[in-house]
């Protein structure tokens, strides 16, 4: 990624992109601003999850999904698993992703691209493993994360709601 691409994305992450409203005719989404949700709400979701479904496309089209524990850091989902799982052999073919947590009344719904973690540097590591241990109460050694098996994903597009469909949201990143 270009180097304004990663300010225009640094910048998204933490003041959010901007907000509108999803096209879904038929369900009455509003049609003003009113009631859109706040970047912070998909913030706050995404950090306090447990758990992330995580879908992918197999090389034949076929969908799969599972569940993954995560972190979500600076805007980007951290997630892992052996390389030898149906959803990682799926990335390393096609790294487009759905990532949607488990409640269908506070919806939250990321679509973007997932790749592999490679060679990180030390900081963000030690930063995963303290935080898996944080949130799990347990977590591999930060050089596991350095191993292969850990995705960064990053979304493309979001939408959210809580009381549909009075506050559906979507959120689009410029630089995609």
């Amino acid at each position: 990624m270009a180097t304004t691409q990663l300010a225009t994305r640094k910048k998204q992450t933490q003041a959010g992109p901007q907000a509108s409203r999803p096209y879904m005719p038929g369900y009455g989404i509003p049609k003003d601003k009113k009631g859109l949700l706040p970047w912070s709400h998909v913030i706050e979701r995404m950090t306090e999850a447990m758990h992330y479904w995580v879908s992918t496309v197999d090389p034949e089209g076929r969908p799969h999904s599972t569940p993954v524990d995560g972190l979500w850091i600076d805007g980007q989902l951290y997630f892992g698993g052996s390389p030898q799982t149906r959803r990682n052999r799926n990335l390393a073919a096609n790294s487009a992703v759905c990532i949607h947590l488990e409640s269908a009344m506070d919806v939250l719904i990321l679509q973007g691209d997932a790749r592999e973690l490679r060679e990180p540097d030390s900081s963000l590591t030690a930063k995963l493993a303290e935080g898996s241990v944080k949130k799990y109460g347990y977590g591999p050694p930060p050089e596991a994360f350095a191993s292969g098996g850990t995705f960064i994903f990053r979304p493309r597009l979001v939408l959210a709601w809580t009381q549909f469909p009075k506050d559906a949201t979507r959120w689009r990143f410029q630089d995609q």
